[in-house]
């Protein structure tokens, strides 16, 4: 069983990478959707040179059901909005939750053509736009996971940007260096430097040292720490699963 990689374009015609490891025998499958930094690759695909103990569509399909994990725009494979081409002060974040929701549903709908039972998985802010899609379209999904949910933190704002390194959230896109991002992360090496070359060998890559993530997602964050969450739980109808650290 290979992992593949597939294209879904997007109503507005953008093309959103889709990674995809599927047993023949499958009859239902589990889609998984990232949050504001790390692409589906790096958070679901881990690419740990012979072990794929890290990866989530491995520890899916290994178990029966085919296994999808896509990039939103801007990220990993997918196509990035022409505003990521051009200084990031000149534009608004390109995708907020809303655009981020449109997405999934294309992939959804995608993955629907093949298997009729489809459950969905949203991590930090994945749980943002599957929350937004949930809300709005009453999806055919058969069930849905948040891990590490954002709804209302309890926080200010200016803490969590300071935890991945930023002034500010009005711009369209933010770069994460390597030093600032190992300095956070307990991941073992081995691990964190698989996490990193999915980040810079993709479309987000800058150089070896650097990649690229659109704001958008640090804006709906922003919102949700201002009480103006961008999605309404009680607006979920499907059997759900939430986890959240202490």
């Amino acid at each position: 069983m290979e992992v593949r990689q597939q294209t879904v374009t997007a109503d507005d015609g953008l093309s959103l990478n889709v990674w995809e490891r599927a047993p023949d025998e499958a009859t239902e499958a589990v889609l998984f959707v990232h949050g504001i930094i790390t692409n589906a690759r790096g958070l679901f695909v881990t690419p740990v040179e012979d072990d794929t103990s890290y990866s989530w569509l491995h520890a899916a399909s290994d178990r029966g059901r085919a296994a999808f994990a896509m990039d939103q725009r801007g990220y990993g494979e997918s196509e990035l909005p022409d505003v990521m081409e051009h200084p990031s002060e000149e534009n608004d974040p390109p995708v907020r939750a809303d655009q981020a929701a449109d997405d999934i549903d294309s992939v959804l709908q995608w993955i629907r053509d093949r298997y009729d039972t489809v459950h969905v998985v949203g991590v930090s802010w994945g749980t943002h736009t599957t929350g937004r899609y949930f809300d709005r379209e009453d999806p055919p999904a058969a069930s849905l996971v948040h891990c590490a949910p954002v709804y209302k933190p309890a926080y200010d704002v200016s803490f969590g940007l300071d935890a991945i390194g930023l002034d500010d959230y009005d711009r369209a896109w933010f770069e994460q260096d390597y030093e600032t991002v190992r300095a956070r992360s307990d991941h073992p090496d081995h691990v964190f430097e698989a996490v990193w070359r999915a980040q810079v060998e993709s479309n987000q890559g800058v150089d070896d040292d650097r990649f690229k993530a659109q704001a958008g997602g640090i804006a709906d964050w922003a919102d949700s720490i201002e009480g103006n969450p961008v999605w309404d739980p009680a607006n979920i109808d499907v059997p759900t699963m939430v986890f959240h650290s202490d």
